[in-house]
């Protein structure tokens, strides 16, 4: 089999004294990795949760193919370009009502962290000194030092912390303890937190951990009894993989900011994007530059040096087919077909009273949802 060990690449989340090698990929379809010796590996984790429609989606691949030919990366202070404004006007018709401005940027992490310096400069343009993050205990929102700090702590980000900052933590709501937490998120909302942020129904690297959408929806109608932005975390939910288009959705919930990432373009280009409501999109006008929303979406690790915002990334997404959920017939029926060799059922995880199917792999969760066509 063919195994890389005397690379110079340093890898994410392995410890190379006890993995020193990787398996070598020389292509990708569907469902499959194939090394170079033509071992094939099934992926099931979709690469981390990216690979909504199986790899190198013919529609996908064609699109950024077809936008290397026009543009690169464009500086996004004061120009724009057609794929940006495209695909803004098709996330803000795709998502819940009401999230009605787009930020781009390059990965779920710093969309997340987008977040939260959003939900701090809408208090502080407002005068109120409003400044700590309510976050749900185990969650998982990213590597940047602001996502490790909303996170839970542990061995990953161990060596970092004399450089994250403190939050409230409010209970994970456990099958039958869920008055638990929102009674803790109760307490804390009393003390005029900034936000709180949750991962929608299922806390994904914290241990695929599920709740009700009634837990949800209380949290959310908590936050807004007592003022508090309500953010969701829905960069590894989103795009189909609980069984509607957003989690969000299967609690009513609107959030006041939203994070998607991930499956946003497919997989096949690194893109994120931070969507919020008019009102904290208008507490940053003002004729003072200094209340500004001065962030800048870092350049993602591609060949290209098209960044999350470039023409190439957005072409990318604006071509990336909306899940099985959303598409006819059709084309239901070509998934199937795709995904006829991945026969693996999905799981069924238990969530409050109720019980859903709900599939790890996005690619299984359309194998599912098209099985009766």
């Amino acid at each position: 089999m063919s195994i890389v060990t005397d690379s110079p690449v340093w890898r994410p989340f392995t410890q190379h004294a006890l993995q020193p090698g990787a398996f070598k990929i020389a292509r990708a379809e569907g469902a499959w990795l194939e090394a170079e010796d033509g071992a094939r590996f099934l992926d099931a984790i979709s690469s981390w949760w990216v690979i909504t429609h199986g790899h190198r989606h013919p529609a996908i691949m064609q699109a950024i193919r077809e936008e290397t030919e026009r543009l690169d990366q464009i500086i996004f202070a004061g120009f724009t370009h057609e794929p940006a404004e495209a695909l803004a006007r098709r996330l803000v018709a795709l998502t819940p009502p009401g999230l009605d401005y787009v930020f781009y940027s390059d990965s779920g992490s710093t969309c997340v962290e987008v977040a939260i310096k959003m939900a701090l400069g809408f208090w502080r343009n407002r005068g109120e000194a409003r400044t700590r993050i309510v976050a749900l205990e185990h969650g998982y929102h990213g590597d940047t030092i602001g996502t490790m700090s909303v996170g839970a702590r542990s061995p990953f980000n161990a060596p970092y912390e004399p450089l994250l900052y403190e939050v409230s933590r409010i209970p994970f709501p456990s099958r039958g303890r869920e008055q638990e937490t929102l009674d803790a998120l109760e307490r804390a909302c009393r003390d005029r937190p900034a936000a709180l942020l949750v991962e929608p129904l299922i806390l994904g690297a914290g241990g695929m951990l599920f709740y009700g959408a009634d837990t949800l929806a209380e949290m959310q109608r908590i936050c807004a009894q007592h003022g508090v932005l309500f953010i969701a975390d829905e960069v590894m939910t989103g795009f189909g993989r609980t069984g509607t288009l957003f989690a969000s959705e299967q609690a009513g919930v609107v959030p006041d900011i939203a994070c998607y990432a991930k499956g946003l373009t497919g997989g096949a280009l690194p893109l994120a994007v931070t969507m919020c409501k008019r009102e904290i999109f208008e507490a940053h006008l003002s004729p003072e530059r200094a209340r500004a929303f001065f962030i800048r979406a870092p350049t993602p690790p591609i060949r290209s040096p098209a960044p999350r915002r470039s023409p190439i990334s957005t072409s990318g997404r604006r071509a990336n087919p909306p899940p099985a959920s959303r598409r006819c017939a059709t084309c239901r029926r070509r998934g199937l077909r795709a995904l006829r060799p991945m026969r693996a059922s999905p799981t069924s995880a238990s969530s409050g009273s109720s019980r859903r199917s709900i599939s790890i792999s996005c690619r299984a969760a359309i194998w599912r949802r098209s099985r009766s066509i």
